[in-house]
């Protein structure tokens, strides 16, 4: 531990605000937020400039009181934040390992690998529960996971996660996740989840289908209890109330 307080130039990338705001002082370096939910909406572009503006026009249109000017202020200012991480920096990526999180994790290490040259990236993953995650730790469980913290050697197979993801190859994505499964075994249940989310003329996902069961066992159509018993069953999608509300929505119309 005290060799990592001793590096320099080390960067926090956080996989939320939830996080930023408990992130112990202590931990040395600038702490970038990656406020991005890339499970839900439109990613396929051309280049990076249309990825922002696809995103932009996605979430202003799928998330009410959220503009795309928003959506510029608050998460592509993190991404050009990332971009211009010093080569050479000890960077630290703070996800979990539900398929939100994951693919975030691949989108980020996907842009370092494009625009930082020779920096090591380094996991930190909450030793809690796909339920709990992050949120479980106090500032002690948090400075362990900092402690605990893995180097990713892997980064090019982590970044050709994002790059099948985004162009929708599932092969590619099945055969990525299987070759790290032996260093990064919490990314095939994540992909695992992903395939059986999508959503088919006889089926109508694994996301849904589980709220409509949920709705039917409980007995009722209040969005609280149904998405209390969501994360519960599904923590392995890590859905915040947002996604899960418009899946809820999209039943009820």
């Amino acid at each position: 531990m005290e060799e990592k307080m001793l590096i320099e130039n080390q960067f926090h990338i956080l996989n939320g605000d939830a996080l930023k705001d408990r992130f112990p002082q202590k931990i040395p370096g600038e702490v970038i937020v990656a406020r991005e939910c890339l499970v839900d909406g439109e990613v396929k572009s051309e280049s990076l400039s249309d990825f922002f503006a696809k995103r932009a026009a996605y979430i202003s249109s799928a998330y009410p009181g959220f503009t795309e000017a928003d959506y510029y202020g608050e998460t592509v200012s993190e991404m050009e934040k990332i971009m211009k991480i010093p080569d050479g920096a000890h960077v630290y990526l703070w996800f979990e390992d539900d398929l939100f999180c994951q693919v975030n994790f691949w989108f980020v290490v996907a842009l370092l690998s494009q625009h930082v040259r020779g920096c090591k990236l380094y996991l930190v993953r909450p030793m809690t529960s796909l339920y709990y995650g992050f949120g479980g730790l106090d500032q002690a469980g948090l400075w362990e996971a900092y402690g605990q913290s893995a180097e990713i050697k892997e980064v090019d197979q982590v970044a050709a996660l994002w790059k099948a993801y985004q162009r929708e190859d599932h092969e590619a994505l099945m055969q990525g996740a299987r070759k790290l499964e032996a260093t990064f075994p919490f990314v095939l249940p994540a992909v695992e989840a992903y395939f059986d989310s999508i959503p088919s003329k006889d089926d109508l996902g694994r996301p849904k289908k589980t709220l409509l069961a949920i709705m039917e066992e409980l007995e009722t159509v209040a969005f609280g209890p149904v998405f209390q018993e969501f994360h519960k069953r599904e923590s392995i999608y890590g859905y915040g109330d947002l996604q899960v509300k418009r899946l809820f929505d999209e039943l009820r119309a």
